[in-house]
Protein backbone atom coordinates (compact mmCIF):
# COMPACT_ATOMS: atom_id res chain seq x y z
CA UNK A 1 0.00 0.00 0.00
CA UNK A 2 2.88 2.36 0.73
CA UNK A 3 4.15 2.01 -2.84
CA UNK A 4 0.65 2.66 -4.23
CA UNK A 5 0.21 5.71 -2.02
CA UNK A 6 3.62 6.96 -3.12
CA UNK A 7 2.99 6.76 -6.87
CA UNK A 8 -0.77 7.35 -7.00
CA UNK A 9 -0.54 11.18 -6.97
CA UNK A 10 1.93 11.03 -9.87
CA UNK A 11 -0.35 8.72 -11.86
CA UNK A 12 -3.31 11.02 -11.24
CA UNK A 13 -1.29 14.02 -12.38
CA UNK A 14 -0.10 12.14 -15.47
CA UNK A 15 -3.69 11.19 -16.31
CA UNK A 16 -4.83 14.80 -15.96
CA UNK A 17 -2.07 16.09 -18.21
CA UNK A 18 -2.79 13.46 -20.87
CA UNK A 19 -6.48 14.38 -20.80
CA UNK A 20 -5.60 18.07 -21.19
CA UNK A 21 -3.46 17.26 -24.21
CA UNK A 22 -6.26 15.18 -25.75
CA UNK A 23 -8.76 17.98 -25.14
CA UNK A 24 -6.40 20.52 -26.71
CA UNK A 25 -5.91 18.16 -29.65
CA UNK A 26 -9.66 18.00 -30.26
CA UNK A 27 -10.07 21.77 -29.89
CA UNK A 28 -7.37 22.44 -32.49
CA UNK A 29 -8.34 19.56 -34.79
CA UNK A 30 -12.01 20.46 -35.24
CA UNK A 31 -11.49 23.84 -36.97
CA UNK A 32 -8.62 22.42 -39.00
CA UNK A 33 -10.90 19.66 -40.28
CA UNK A 34 -13.56 22.23 -41.15
CA UNK A 35 -11.02 24.19 -43.18
CA UNK A 36 -9.01 21.14 -44.30
CA UNK A 37 -9.61 21.82 -48.00
CA UNK A 38 -8.22 25.34 -47.67
CA UNK A 39 -5.31 23.94 -45.64
CA UNK A 40 -4.50 21.46 -48.39
CA UNK A 41 -4.71 24.20 -51.02
CA UNK A 42 -2.13 26.18 -49.06
CA UNK A 43 0.24 23.22 -48.76
CA UNK A 44 -0.19 22.48 -52.48
CA UNK A 45 1.01 25.90 -53.62
CA UNK A 46 4.65 24.82 -54.20
CA UNK A 47 3.65 22.16 -56.74
CA UNK A 48 0.84 24.20 -58.30
CA UNK A 49 3.35 26.96 -59.06
CA UNK A 50 5.81 24.56 -60.69
CA UNK A 51 3.45 22.33 -62.68
CA UNK A 52 3.89 22.78 -66.44
CA UNK A 53 1.04 23.74 -68.73
CA UNK A 54 -1.60 21.03 -68.55
CA UNK A 55 -0.25 19.55 -65.32
CA UNK A 56 -2.56 19.08 -62.35
CA UNK A 57 -3.12 17.37 -59.04
CA UNK A 58 -5.50 14.44 -59.32
CA UNK A 59 -7.34 12.02 -57.02
CA UNK A 60 -6.95 8.38 -58.04
CA UNK A 61 -9.37 7.08 -55.41
CA UNK A 62 -12.96 8.09 -54.67
CA UNK A 63 -12.22 8.92 -51.02
CA UNK A 64 -8.91 10.70 -51.66
CA UNK A 65 -10.37 14.25 -51.76
CA UNK A 66 -11.67 13.56 -48.25
CA UNK A 67 -8.87 11.51 -46.68
CA UNK A 68 -5.90 13.59 -47.88
CA UNK A 69 -7.06 16.89 -46.28
CA UNK A 70 -8.05 15.04 -43.10
CA UNK A 71 -4.60 13.45 -42.92
CA UNK A 72 -3.05 16.90 -43.32
CA UNK A 73 -5.30 18.28 -40.57
CA UNK A 74 -4.17 15.52 -38.19
CA UNK A 75 -0.51 16.16 -39.00
CA UNK A 76 -0.89 19.93 -38.62
CA UNK A 77 -2.67 19.56 -35.28
CA UNK A 78 0.17 17.43 -33.96
CA UNK A 79 2.79 19.92 -35.12
CA UNK A 80 0.91 22.88 -33.63
CA UNK A 81 0.57 21.16 -30.25
CA UNK A 82 4.21 20.11 -29.90
CA UNK A 83 5.05 23.04 -27.55
CA UNK A 84 1.92 22.41 -25.46
CA UNK A 85 2.64 18.70 -25.08
CA UNK A 86 6.29 19.36 -24.29
CA UNK A 87 5.19 21.85 -21.63
CA UNK A 88 3.08 19.20 -19.88
CA UNK A 89 5.92 16.70 -20.15
CA UNK A 90 8.28 19.27 -18.64
CA UNK A 91 5.82 20.18 -15.87
CA UNK A 92 5.39 16.50 -14.99
CA UNK A 93 9.10 15.59 -14.72
CA UNK A 94 10.34 18.96 -13.40
CA UNK A 95 9.82 18.25 -9.65
CA UNK A 96 12.11 15.21 -9.85
CA UNK A 97 14.98 16.99 -11.57
CA UNK A 98 18.10 18.50 -10.06
CA UNK A 99 18.60 22.25 -10.27
CA UNK A 100 21.37 21.88 -12.85
CA UNK A 101 19.16 19.59 -14.96
CA UNK A 102 16.32 22.10 -14.91
CA UNK A 103 18.64 24.83 -16.16
CA UNK A 104 19.74 22.62 -19.04
CA UNK A 105 16.59 20.77 -20.13
CA UNK A 106 14.23 23.74 -20.42
CA UNK A 107 16.37 25.78 -22.86
CA UNK A 108 17.15 22.57 -24.79
CA UNK A 109 13.42 21.88 -25.24
CA UNK A 110 12.78 25.48 -26.25
CA UNK A 111 15.61 25.61 -28.79
CA UNK A 112 14.79 22.14 -30.13
CA UNK A 113 11.15 23.08 -30.79
CA UNK A 114 12.16 26.32 -32.49
CA UNK A 115 14.68 24.51 -34.69
CA UNK A 116 12.08 21.92 -35.67
CA UNK A 117 9.71 24.64 -36.87
CA UNK A 118 12.54 26.42 -38.68
CA UNK A 119 13.47 23.17 -40.43
CA UNK A 120 9.91 22.70 -41.63
CA UNK A 121 9.72 26.29 -42.85
CA UNK A 122 13.04 25.88 -44.65
CA UNK A 123 11.72 22.75 -46.38
CA UNK A 124 8.45 24.42 -47.40
CA UNK A 125 9.76 27.74 -48.69
CA UNK A 126 13.16 26.73 -50.11
CA UNK A 127 13.75 23.01 -50.54
CA UNK A 128 10.30 21.93 -51.68
CA UNK A 129 9.99 24.47 -54.54
CA UNK A 130 13.51 23.65 -55.75
CA UNK A 131 12.94 19.90 -55.61
CA UNK A 132 9.59 20.11 -57.38
CA UNK A 133 10.99 22.44 -60.03
CA UNK A 134 13.79 19.97 -60.70
CA UNK A 135 11.42 17.02 -61.03
CA UNK A 136 9.15 18.95 -63.39
CA UNK A 137 12.07 19.99 -65.59
CA UNK A 138 13.34 16.45 -66.09
CA UNK A 139 9.94 15.15 -67.22
CA UNK A 140 10.33 13.81 -70.80
CA UNK A 141 8.72 15.74 -73.60
CA UNK A 142 5.17 14.68 -74.28
CA UNK A 143 4.63 13.58 -70.67
CA UNK A 144 1.87 15.41 -68.80
CA UNK A 145 2.59 15.57 -65.08
CA UNK A 146 -0.48 14.60 -63.04
CA UNK A 147 0.43 13.92 -59.42
CA UNK A 148 -1.91 12.14 -57.05
CA UNK A 149 -2.81 14.45 -54.17
CA UNK A 150 -2.11 11.74 -51.57
CA UNK A 151 1.33 10.96 -53.01
CA UNK A 152 2.17 14.67 -53.06
CA UNK A 153 1.04 15.06 -49.46
CA UNK A 154 3.17 12.10 -48.36
CA UNK A 155 6.15 13.61 -50.19
CA UNK A 156 5.92 17.02 -48.52
CA UNK A 157 5.15 15.65 -45.05
CA UNK A 158 8.19 13.38 -45.16
CA UNK A 159 10.26 16.31 -46.41
CA UNK A 160 9.00 18.60 -43.62
CA UNK A 161 9.64 16.00 -40.95
CA UNK A 162 13.08 15.12 -42.33
CA UNK A 163 14.22 18.74 -42.28
CA UNK A 164 12.65 19.34 -38.88
CA UNK A 165 14.71 16.45 -37.52
CA UNK A 166 17.82 17.52 -39.45
CA UNK A 167 17.65 20.92 -37.78
CA UNK A 168 18.14 19.18 -34.43
CA UNK A 169 21.87 18.95 -35.18
CA UNK A 170 22.82 21.66 -32.64
CA UNK A 171 20.84 19.92 -29.89
CA UNK A 172 22.29 16.50 -30.74
CA UNK A 173 25.79 17.97 -30.80
CA UNK A 174 25.25 19.67 -27.45
CA UNK A 175 23.80 16.55 -25.80
CA UNK A 176 26.65 14.34 -27.04
CA UNK A 177 29.09 16.74 -25.44
CA UNK A 178 26.99 17.24 -22.34
CA UNK A 179 26.76 13.54 -21.45
CA UNK A 180 30.45 13.00 -22.13
CA UNK A 181 30.22 10.84 -25.26
CA UNK A 182 32.45 13.29 -27.10
CA UNK A 183 33.97 16.74 -26.61
CA UNK A 184 34.20 20.04 -28.43
CA UNK A 185 37.87 19.44 -29.25
CA UNK A 186 37.16 15.95 -30.62
CA UNK A 187 34.40 17.23 -32.89
CA UNK A 188 36.63 20.03 -34.11
CA UNK A 189 39.32 17.51 -35.02
CA UNK A 190 36.78 15.50 -37.02
CA UNK A 191 35.30 18.57 -38.73
CA UNK A 192 36.51 17.49 -42.24
CA UNK A 193 34.58 14.21 -41.94
CA UNK A 194 31.52 16.07 -40.68
CA UNK A 195 31.67 18.42 -43.67
CA UNK A 196 31.75 15.44 -46.03
CA UNK A 197 28.89 13.83 -44.12
CA UNK A 198 26.78 16.98 -44.42
CA UNK A 199 27.18 17.00 -48.20
CA UNK A 200 26.41 13.27 -48.36
CA UNK A 201 23.18 13.92 -46.45
CA UNK A 202 22.45 16.79 -48.82
CA UNK A 203 23.01 14.48 -51.78
CA UNK A 204 20.62 11.87 -50.37
CA UNK A 205 17.79 14.16 -49.26
CA UNK A 206 17.77 16.60 -52.17
CA UNK A 207 17.57 16.38 -55.97
CA UNK A 208 20.90 15.53 -57.66
CA UNK A 209 22.06 19.07 -58.34
CA UNK A 210 24.78 21.06 -56.60
CA UNK A 211 22.57 23.99 -55.60
CA UNK A 212 20.03 21.86 -53.72
CA UNK A 213 22.75 19.85 -52.00
CA UNK A 214 24.44 23.03 -50.81
CA UNK A 215 21.12 24.44 -49.58
CA UNK A 216 20.93 21.55 -47.12
CA UNK A 217 24.62 20.92 -46.42
CA UNK A 218 25.53 24.52 -45.59
CA UNK A 219 22.72 24.99 -43.03
CA UNK A 220 23.62 21.64 -41.48
CA UNK A 221 27.23 22.76 -41.06
CA UNK A 222 26.10 26.08 -39.62
CA UNK A 223 23.83 24.22 -37.20
CA UNK A 224 26.70 21.93 -36.22
CA UNK A 225 28.89 24.92 -35.40
CA UNK A 226 25.97 26.39 -33.45
CA UNK A 227 25.85 23.18 -31.43
CA UNK A 228 29.51 23.55 -30.53
CA UNK A 229 28.93 27.13 -29.40
CA UNK A 230 25.85 26.05 -27.43
CA UNK A 231 27.85 23.34 -25.66
CA UNK A 232 30.59 25.82 -24.74
CA UNK A 233 28.04 28.30 -23.44
CA UNK A 234 25.77 25.98 -21.44
CA UNK A 235 28.21 23.37 -20.21
CA UNK A 236 29.55 24.39 -16.81
CA UNK A 237 33.08 23.60 -15.79
CA UNK A 238 31.78 21.72 -12.78
CA UNK A 239 28.34 20.16 -12.39
CA UNK A 240 26.82 20.46 -8.93
CA UNK A 241 23.70 18.37 -8.29
CA UNK A 242 21.48 20.21 -5.83
CA UNK A 243 17.82 19.42 -5.44
CA UNK A 244 15.36 22.24 -4.92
Amino acid sequence: MDAIDKYLPHLIELRQRILRCLLAYIIVLVPLIIFSSELYSAIAQPILKTLPMGGMLIATEVVTPFTAPIKLALFTTTIILIPYMLYHLWAFVRPGLYASEKKTIFPVLLISTTLFYLGMAFAHFIVCPLALSFFMQIAPKGVTVMTDMTHYLDFVLVLYFAFGVSFQVPIITFLLIRVGITSVDTLKKHRPYIIVGAFVIGMILTPPDVISQCLLAIPLLALFESGLLLAKWLQPSKVILIKD
